[in-house]
């Protein structure tokens, strides 16, 4: 019998049970897809071009902590051209920037805000859902920017955010932007991000294809009992590392979470993510990024020499992605606005992840809405001194979710629990 079983192979599940490891615990990870990662997907074209995400993108920060689990890691190349895309036309990102508020301008001058007469995250307080603390939409309104400019904001932060921006608590937004260790920049791992879980994982004992349904009291009232579709599993303690929303979903069932807790299940629910490489029949004239302000088609990108395109849309623009990719016709026009060297090719082929159909992750990453930041510490908190939470989740307004925000939270709960076998 294992002494702490892990659910979830994500970053968080992953990191958790590393640092076990590293204290001499004995760990099983368990998985219920038939890979490693959580929402890191990695895909590879088949002629052995460079790799492409479907799922956690960037390395933000130079201190970021994949930077010590795989080494040094290059600065994410800087596109030959970047466009953003209003009124369904594609124009040079640099226009944003001329004598007025270019999004990423708005986006730094809001990681400074407090709320006017409200509570300061930074503090300790709990401002989200908090009739004193504003919305982003609502900062962004009184930002002094232009009603343009407003528009084209607002969708760079619901593309950032996965989540409506009159439904963001602008305080936390901003902590957590303030509050994360990661450093500067943002770099990429060349052979793939997700060469970062399979370190992680490297020396770990994991069962991949094998979901959890239920965990509860183990024999004799001692210990934990978890249920999974091959039998029944027991150890001392065990360490809930997937997305709320799989528990919201009654895909696992965790007795003795309480009302307190069972509402910050129902609360913790991630914004909508999709994304698609499409492969054409020619290929990318330059290495582009694009910017789709009209709430369309998310962020398209391509590589000089390559026939692939990258799309990452979240919220409203990934249902329109998701409905486009159901067309050749819709998502051929969908890429023809964005990049219209592609009008002259066809579409070969089309990889999609869509993150709000997968049941193991129910959408993208968890945003600060209205009570997200008091049901994150909610979620957090141990049960019974021997079930324990990690995720990014657990961090909601208080870190960055990506994918530092889940390592640190994997660490921390690793670390509740070597306190505990101590007690």
């Amino acid at each position: 019998m294992p002494e702490v079983i892990v659910v979830g192979a994500g970053v968080a599940g992953l990191a958790c049970a590393a640092r076990l490891a590293e204290a001499g615990v004995d760990t099983l990870v368990l998985e219920a897809r038939a890979r490693l990662g959580g929402r890191v997907r990695t895909f590879r074209p088949a002629d052995g071009g460079p790799a492409l995400e479907l799922g956690a993108q960037i390395v933000h920060g130079d201190r970021n902590p994949a930077h010590t689990v795989l080494g040094p890691q290059p600065a994410a190349p800087r596109p030959e051209a970047a466009y953003v895309v209003s009124g369904r036309v594609a124009r040079p990102m640099a226009l944003l920037a001329r004598g007025g508020h270019p999004p990423w301008l708005l986006e730094s001058r809001l990681a400074g805000c407090t709320a006017q007469g409200g509570t300061n995250p930074a503090d300790g307080g709990d401002p989200a859902g908090s009739p004193h603390g504003p919305t982003v939409g609502a900062w962004l309104a009184r930002s002094g920017a232009t009603p343009a400019e407003v528009a084209t904001g607002r969708e760079w932060v619901r593309q950032t955010w996965a989540a409506d921006p009159d439904r963001l608590d602008a305080p936390a937004v901003a902590a957590a932007v303030r509050q994360d260790p990661g450093g500067r920049g943002e770099f990429t791992v060349p052979g793939g991000l997700d060469l970062l879980p399979a370190r992680l994982a490297e020396g770990l004992r994991v069962r991949t294809g094998e979901p959890v349904r239920r965990i509860g009291a183990g024999p004799g009232g001692t210990g934990v009992r978890l249920l999974t579709e091959d039998g029944e599993l027991t150890a001392d303690r065990v360490v809930v590392a997937v997305p709320p929303a799989v528990v919201d979903r009654g895909l696992l069932t965790v007795d003795g979470l309480g009302p307190d807790r069972a509402a910050a299940v129902r609360t913790l629910a991630p914004g909508d993510g999709f994304c698609a490489v499409v492969t054409l029949t020619g290929t990318a004239p330059r290495t582009a990024s694009v910017f789709d302000a009209d709430g369309v088609g998310g962020f398209v990108s391509c590589r000089r020499g390559r026939p692939e395109v990258l799309i990452v849309a979240k919220d409203t623009a990934a249902a329109c992605v998701r409905e486009a990719a159901g067309s050749g016709a819709r998502l051929g026009a969908l890429l023809a606005v964005a990049l219209p060297w592609t009008a002259g090719t066809e579409i070969a082929g089309v990889e999609t992840a869509d993150w709000a159909a997968d049941p193991w992750s129910g959408g993208a990453f968890c945003a600060p809405g209205p009570g997200a930041v008091r049901a994150a510490r909610e979620w957090a908190r141990p049960l019974d001194g021997r079930v324990f939470f990690a995720g990014e989740a657990a961090v909601t307004g208080r870190a960055l979710p990506w994918l530092q925000g889940a390592y640190a939270d994997g660490r921390r709960a690793a670390e509740e629990v070597l306190e505990a076998g101590k007690q």
